[in-house]
């Protein structure tokens, strides 16, 4: 496939190996590390990806990954989110359509527990992508680099530089695969269900309002 795989990692060894293990050796991968003093850079290097460094912060980290990028399309994903088996199909069926050049698409969201609070967020994001077009960085990006350019990029913002682009690519030209991207609870866990995700809709609503992402990124912590 002439994809790139953009993933910005941070202290990301718990969780990079085995997102790699499901794209390493069915796309070019770039990892784009914002000074991991962990094992996050090894692991990649181990896996085949290559590594490029970058200032620390989200949106800067991925637009340096798509500004390296070869490929023609460009998956921008997370280093705790792994993708479900059969990926690639649906992936290539997307980019074989000449129409999708000027549409991106994202990957159903869904969490590595059984849960019902996981699977109560889940039919919560479900909605947000569907009904709002908002869907967030963990269902991954799908999008042709010149579409990806015409848009503007990604802003060099720590926090909402997902909602954005997906701002600027519109409700209309978002489309959901039918695959999952599988993304790590351990963050909800580890904070509470109801804590994280009161404020994950704390910082959309400030987003919403003007507040700085700047701003927002030190509420979130």
């Amino acid at each position: 496939m002439n994809l790139t795989v953009v993933i910005p990692a941070l202290d990301a060894a718990a969780t990079i190996g085995e997102t790699l293990e499901t794209i390493c050796g069915l796309a070019d991968v770039i990892v784009v590390d914002g000074g991991s003093r962990d094992g996050t850079k090894d692991i990649a290097v181990r896996h085949g990806a290559r590594v490029i460094g970058s200032k620390r912060g989200r949106g800067c980290q991925l637009a340096a990954g798509a500004a390296a990028a070869a490929g023609e399309w460009l998956l921008f994903l997370h280093a705790d989110t792994r993708l479900e088996a059969g990926w690639g199909a649906v992936v290539a069926d997307f980019m074989e359509n000449p129409r999708n050049k000027t549409c991106a698409a994202t990957f159903r969201f869904k969490l590595d527990d059984n849960c019902w609070q996981a699977r109560s967020l889940q039919r919560l994001v479900g909605w947000r992508a569907r009904v709002l077009g908002l869907p967030y960085g963990d269902q991954g990006l799908l999008i042709h680099r010149d579409f990806y350019a015409t848009i503007g990029g990604y802003p060099d913002w720590p926090l909402m530089e997902d909602v954005e682009l997906v701002r600027k690519i519109g409700r209309n030209r978002l489309i959901t695969l039918p695959a999952s991207a599988v993304t790590s609870a351990a963050r909800w866990r580890k904070e509470g269900w109801f804590t994280r995700s009161l404020r994950n809709g704390l910082c959309l609503s400030l987003f919403y309002i003007g507040v700085s992402p700047r701003l927002i990124a030190r509420i979130y912590g």
